[in-house]
């Protein structure tokens, strides 16, 4: 098999995979519906409701998720994931069925993203840290960019899957069938047969969330990539937001079109994605590179013409964005001892889907009160400074120029670390 897809010789990931697949692409289903639900349906074109919305669904990481990693750290991951897979999908079921009796209100929006942001802050942890149980340390790096890739193929798939949909019979038959799509995985969950003894679940600690801050404190390298992701998570990684407000606003698009901005994105971040799955290993360099590229590309999207040029920039701006994340989850993987994994997992989540849930609204209001163009360019400048920033930040650590440090970000080399 080739090397970009060696994780799939292990019997338990392929079966793990397949089941992935299937619930990501409804999955990617739902985000569209739900965006085009509060956005159309339950309001007329409110930005500031979609941000909250969207806000809602990753608040939960922010407040819980440390606690779900406790939990992936305690427990058999394979069970906290049964029972969270059919939390989401009853979730999605519920409001697939308001929508379709027409008695959905915007409260009911507000309600079912936050459950769902719940039942993601647990399930999250155990998912990410899941994955070394199933295929060793030796292909975690592959694993993992595997698993971005599947991601990523559902969400070139789903989006444009959904706005077809959505124009044909509307949102609430693409509720029901991401709520129906959670059973691939936990068919697969049942079918994986996992060798390893479980976790020890030692004395419990009201502390554990506290030492696993007092472990990513100790490492300048996880400090690092902790504030990074705050920030992109904040302002650069608000696509729903930014794309549903470009497609309606400024272009002035239906559904079909919305849901094409996704999967058009797709296409870079599944690039990405592949690419990642043939390295060895996390370098710094496609770290930095990639909240560099995620800055400048926003920027330049902001700036697109016409519907179709925006659509273009997405492609770039996508592949730069999972390069990123693929380089923080792998590098987190690889480097933190299993006894801390789970908690360092989901407090990377709880930053990034904090940091979202936290700039969300803000996105939305500056698009609603600015105009959709500021909203995307406002993001895309904090990005760009803040890589500038972690690249005077390496330089500084490396004892190397700040030009020797942008070199190696824009990948000419790499300095030893």
């Amino acid at each position: 098999m080739s090397a970009m897809f060696r994780a799939l010789e292990n019997p338990n990931y392929r079966i793990w995979a397949g089941g992935a697949i299937v619930s990501n692409i409804g999955t990617w289903m739902q985000r569209v519906a739900q965006d085009w639900l509060v956005l159309t349906v339950l309001t007329d074109h409110s930005g500031a409701a979609v941000g909250l919305t969207t806000g809602l669904q990753f608040l939960p990481m922010l407040l819980f998720g440390p606690y779900g990693g406790v939990l992936a750290d305690r427990y058999r991951k394979r069970i906290i994931l049964m029972w969270t897979q059919l939390a989401m999908g009853l979730t999605g079921l519920a409001i697939g069925l308001l929508v379709v009796t027409g008695t959905a209100q915007l409260w009911h929006a507000y309600v079912a993203a936050f459950c769902l942001g719940v039942a993601s802050a647990v399930d999250a942890p155990a998912r990410q840290a899941f994955v070394s149980e199933l295929v060793g340390q030796d292909n975690i790096s592959n694993a993992v960019a595997l698993n971005s890739a599947s991601f990523n193929t559902a969400r070139l798939t789903g989006p444009a899957i959904a706005g077809v949909l959505i124009a044909w019979v509307g949102t609430g038959p693409v509720f029901l069938i991401n709520a129906a799509s959670f059973a691939a995985v936990l068919v697969s969950l049942f079918r994986i047969r996992i060798t390893q003894a479980a976790p020890v679940a030692g004395t419990r600690n009201k502390h554990q969330v506290v030492e696993g801050i007092r472990y990513v404190r100790r490492r300048p390298d996880l400090m690092l990539i902790m504030v990074l992701v705050g920030i992109l998570g904040a302002f650069g990684m608000n696509f729903p937001v930014i794309n549903s407000l470009m497609a309606t606003t400024e272009f002035s698009m239906g559904p079909s079109e919305f849901g094409l901005l996704g999967s058009i994105m797709a296409v870079g971040t599944l690039a990405g994605a592949l690419l990642a799955a043939r390295r060895s290993g996390p370098r710094l360099r496609f770290l930095l590179g990639g909240a560099l590229g995620l800055g400048f590309f926003t920027i330049l999207g902001s700036l697109a013409p016409s519907f179709w040029t925006y659509a273009a920039v997405l492609v770039p701006v996508g592949l730069a964005s999972i390069t990123f994340l693929n380089s923080c989850n792998t590098s987190i993987q690889l480097s933190v001892e299993a006894p801390f994994r789970g908690r360092v997992l989901a407090l990377y989540l709880a930053v990034l889907q904090g940091g979202t849930a936290l700039g969300s609204p803000l996105v939305g209001w500056i698009g609603s009160q600015f105009g959709a163009r500021w909203s995307v360019a406002s993001g895309g400048i904090v990005v760009l400074l803040a890589g500038i920033a972690a690249v005077v930040a390496v330089s500084r650590r490396n004892r190397i120029t700040f030009r020797g440090a942008l070199r190696m970000a824009l990948g000419r080399r790499e300095p030893a670390v």
